[in-house]
């Protein structure tokens, strides 16, 4: 008999989501801590991928991931082209970039009262 998943914390799924980039080599993927400062998430997720085709193996990683897990992604915005993607979680949202737009939209500036927790690539 199949047992449903358990109940994870938005926080555990942050990291199951920054774990999941580290898995695909993401670029300084770091989680951050917005609960009760942002008003439509917990947990940001911020990676970068190197390339248009390493955003979409970054995404399509963590949303197996999540999805495995009984959390498939309710919303995704933007594609590897752009150089921007949003995988929306609902309590938390995770953000793909290309170096040159996360530098100019400088989201841990912007969230920079935000505990964060960088999160290493596995060896």
């Amino acid at each position: 008999m199949n047992h449903p998943p358990p109940a994870l914390t938005a926080e555990q799924l942050a990291q199951q989501a920054a774990q999941a980039c580290a898995e695909k080599k993401a670029l300084e993927p770091l989680t951050l801590d917005v609960r009760g400062r942002s008003p439509v998430t917990d947990f940001l997720v911020l990676a970068t991928g190197n390339s248009p085709p390493h955003l979409k193996a970054l995404a399509t990683e963590v949303e197996r991931t999540l999805k495995d897990i009984g959390w498939p992604v309710y919303r995704r915005s933007g594609n590897p082209d752009s150089g921007w993607l949003v995988l929306d979680f609902i309590d938390v949202v995770v953000h793909l970039f290309l170096p040159e737009p996360r530098a100019f939209y400088d989201l841990e500036h912007l969230w920079k009262d935000g505990s964060a927790d960088k999160t290493k690539p596995l060896l």
